[in-house]
């Protein structure tokens, strides 16, 4: 009898932690009931943005310590999003490159896991999503983006660096440099036209209009990879 009950603990102990992200409320889909939405939608798939959009560049900070966790959060530097999602983004850099321009990605589809982990690091929810609700990152259909000079590589100049918890950071907020002013207007304007919309206080990150149709998802890229 002892010795069941120390199983069942030892059982509890190797349990609670995997359910732990879930404690405000959501249950976001895990592979297998993702692998079930594709198989009746394939819209719903994600894919591999660096596979499908010649010359994109990733630059995926959660897969480095150089962000404002200060920690590596992903395994692997990747950048996933719904299919509708790539395609859209597929048009929009064939605009920007006749600006002379490209995408450089900062992250796109995210782990539920991980926007718990933003939002115990930094609870503001003004720049970070609500773990009640979960991200549109989370649904696969938001994006943290810059663009970059195609002839050089660098980076445009914008009103603040990525994940600034500023209001200069606010795609609201009056710009006097009228070349930053320029670099925002563009990246903004073009992907409006390709559906996106920007959001209120990160001019990085664009949400693709239609993500409510799309369910909350807790997979890891390795799963994805696989």
């Amino acid at each position: 009898m002892i010795l069941l009950r120390l199983l069942v603990y030892v059982l509890f102990l190797s349990v609670v932690p995997v359910f732990s992200q879930y404690n405000y409320g959501l249950k976001p889909l895990t592979y297998t009931g993702y692998r079930q939405s594709v198989k009746a939608n394939p819209q719903n798939e994600l894919v591999n943005l660096q596979r499908v959009i010649p010359g994109i560049v990733l630059d995926i900070r959660y897969a480095t310590t150089n962000n404002f966790t200060g920690e590596k959060i992903y395994n692997l530097p990747r950048a996933y999003a719904r299919k509708p999602v790539a395609e859209a983004l597929k048009k929009a850099q064939a605009e920007f490159a006749t600006h002379g321009v490209g995408i450089k990605i900062f992250d796109a589809y995210r782990p539920y896991a991980a926007t718990v982990k933003f939002y115990e690091v930094y609870r503001d929810t003004t720049y970070v999503a609500s773990p009640y609700r979960g991200s549109r990152h989370n649904r696969g259909c938001a994006l943290d983006m810059t663009l970059i000079d195609l002839k050089t590589g660098e980076e445009l100049k914008m009103p603040t660096e990525f994940d600034s918890f500023k209001k200069e950071a606010w795609p609201s907020t009056p710009v006097k440099d009228p070349l930053i002013k320029k670099n925002r207007d563009l990246i903004i304007s073009v992907m409006l036209k390709h559906g996106f919309r920007v959001n209120a206080s990160e001019w990085w990150h664009f949400d693709y209009i239609g993500w409510q149709q799309y369910e909350v998802m807790d997979i890891a890229f390795e799963e994805l990879e696989n």
